[in-house]
């Protein structure tokens, strides 16, 4: 199985005035092409720390991160925004949606920005569909739901076929009915389109719906639970 991230002994340190402060105290995580994992943690423990760094938001202080072949951690910031550009995809909290495009024009915009053409109007459509939003196209932000935003900003995220989705706190700003069709939009993306997931989340139902559970605290991983239906893929799996 294709390793797609991995991750190496990552280190955090903020400076506040002359004081160090450590946010991530040296974080290993392996991923493969196809899983989707939820990294879960009590507010302050580095979890999205880690997720921006993993997606090359932020440089780490020491260690390194390799996303699909590539080394981010290291890169100068033109390559890593090339590297993000082509490999990653982001979903956060805020919908972050441009108010005065409608849905259709906001995944254009995406589409406009990664230019190797593999966001195809067939691939489109087919995201549309699987996320429930062919009927929303024409509509602004301001005229859907808050479930149908997070929706098109998934949809966003996925345009350009990442090779990594990164889902901070997706559902932190919607009712539990929304939440669970968010959760359940991203099982399917992961099922039907083998889309590899990260996501943050501080809630065990969230995390409950990934096939593999990483917990944090206080900047290190504490444990870590695996489907047995990837156990059974190899003989041996490790963070």
């Amino acid at each position: 199985m294709k390793t797609i991230l991995e991750a190496i002994d990552v280190k955090k340190i903020y400076k506040v005035g002359r004081v160090e402060v450590p946010a991530l105290r040296g974080v290993s995580l392996k991923m493969r092409e196809g899983e989707f994992i939820s990294i879960m943690g009590p507010s302050g423990c580095g979890k999205s720390t880690l997720l921006h760094i993993l997606g090359g938001l932020t440089h780490p202080s020491e260690g390194k991160v390799i996303v699909d072949g590539e080394e981010i951690s290291s890169a100068k910031d033109a390559a890593r925004t090339d590297i993000r550009r082509r490999k990653i995809g982001f979903v956060f909290q805020r919908y972050n949606l441009l108010p005065t495009l409608s849905a259709q024009g906001n995944l254009d915009i995406a589409r406009e920005i990664f230019k190797n053409g593999r966001a195809h109007d067939e691939h489109t459509k087919e995201i549309l569909e699987l996320l429930g939003l062919d009927h929303k196209t024409k509509h602004k932000p301001s005229e859907m739901s808050g479930g149908e935003q997070q929706r098109v900003a998934i949809a966003r995220a996925v345009i350009n076929r990442p090779a990594i989705l990164l889902a901070d706190e997706p559902t932190g700003n919607l009712d539990s009915e929304n939440s669970q069709a968010v959760l359940s939009l991203l099982q399917e993306l992961n099922r039907t389109l083998n889309q590899s997931i990260i996501m943050i989340t501080h809630n065990p139902e969230a995390a409950a719906v990934a096939n593999r559970l990483v917990q944090m605290r206080d900047g290190r991983i504490i444990s870590y639970e695996h489907d047995l239906s990837w156990n059974a893929r190899e003989d041996k799996i490790y963070i």
